[in-house]
């Protein structure tokens, strides 16, 4: 199936967390098949603006603009990440609560709040987020990464609900953990198993436009290899 709209115009993605390995796979991935990629992060650097995405009135003009600029959005793609942890539950300190809801849910409820009316618009829109098996299966140093993203999980659904039968979806994309060429560099003896590859999780994000809604829309698409 063609990447490319009814109308043959380029689709319009906007990628939240541009930066690094993650982002450069994601966005590389859609501009090869034709996309405007918009990528945005915590700092400018080539090809990704910086924008502060714990500021909700930033990410409305983020919005506002793209719309002006392009008169639609076809896809939102968030890949803010961050972990904490500890070594055992008793450990656990709850400033690293604050940090990651901060980091992965309250940039998540900005961008998906200033964008969701601009997905619901263009009838063939696609949000995505990368979570983790740990969502579903914390370890006791891992409950507030894990809670994190249990509440972002639950956000997204959230989201998938009000774009059921407007042509968009919001889908949960999950990863055990992410891995890419330069940490295998790093790691020659390290085997990753069960991760996956940045350029795998591109893979994935440029398929949801294969796919109907209805298919994709409020699901959690597992990804671990």
């Amino acid at each position: 199936m063609s990447s490319v709209p009814s109308e043959n115009r380029p689709r319009v993605v906007v990628v939240a967390g541009a930066g690094g390995p993650t982002g450069q796979a994601v966005t590389g991935r859609l501009a090869a098949r034709g996309d405007i990629v918009i990528g945005v992060g915590r700092h400018a650097a080539d090809g990704v603006e910086a924008v502060d995405l714990t500021d909700f009135a930033a990410v409305r003009d983020l919005a506002g603009r793209v719309e002006r600029e392009h008169g639609h959005v076809d896809g939102v793609v968030h890949l803010v990440g961050g972990w904490r942890g500890s070594k055992t539950f008793a450990e656990t300190d709850l400033a690293d609560w604050d940090a990651l809801h901060t980091q992965l849910i309250r940039t998540l409820q900005h961008v998906t709040l200033a964008f969701e009316p601009l997905l619901r618009a263009g009838g063939d829109g696609r949000f995505a987020i990368v979570s983790a098996t740990a969502a579903r299966r914390p370890t006791q140093g891992g409950a507030v990464y894990a809670a994190a993203k249990a509440a972002a999980e639950a956000w997204t659904l959230a989201l998938a609900d009000s774009l059921r039968d407007t042509g968009s979806a919001a889908t949960i994309l999950v990863v055990k953990a992410l891995v890419n060429d330069a940490m295998r560099a790093a790691s020659p003896e390290k085997t990753f198993p069960g991760y996956t590859d940045v350029t795998a999780l591109g893979d994935a994000v440029a398929s949801l436009w294969d796919r109907p809604a209805s298919e994709v829309n409020g699901e959690r698409l597992d990804l671990t290899t």
